[in-house]
């Protein structure tokens, strides 16, 4: 962010008494910065009620795996271990759950090799072009 001119705030949930606490702090920054999308990508954290009340079908996150299959931090991994021959990454909106809300858009890779690394950066290129396209759409509201 700071390498393209873009602003940033950093909050450690450490740093708060509950996760409500948490997320009121990010709610505040981003209702005075009049935020309208949030593009969650690496965030790692179940997003609660406080955030969920004021952002409802506001909130996006990118998987690396074809939802509803292969929830969780080790999605490429697991769907590997399992032997799918078909990968994939999903566009979703946020909810309570983990990796649930409604799915918005897919994209999907066959692959039959094992080289987890390579599986990987052909998933993150499916990714980096389906997360763009996702949010222009949400954006231009043609979703």
């Amino acid at each position: 962010a700071q390498r393209f001119g873009i602003e940033s705030l950093i909050f450690n949930p450490k740093d708060y008494a509950n996760k409500a606490a948490y997320e009121t702090m990010i709610l505040n920054e981003l209702q005075a910065k009049s935020v309208d999308l949030i593009c969650l990508a690496g965030y790692m954290r179940i997003v609660g009620k406080v955030l969920l009340s004021r952002f409802e079908q506001r909130i996006v996150n990118i998987h690396p795996s074809l939802l509803p299959s292969f929830k969780g931090a080790h999605a490429i991994q697991d769907a590997m271990d399992f032997g799918v021959k078909v990968f994939g990454v999903t566009t979703h909106f946020v909810d309570e759950s983990l990796d649930g809300g409604r799915i918005i858009d897919q994209g999907a890779v066959a692959y039959e090799g094992n080289d987890i690394e390579e599986l990987t950066t052909m998933i993150h290129n499916i990714e980096h072009k389906l997360y763009v396209k996702t949010i222009n759409k949400l954006i231009n509201k043609r979703f």
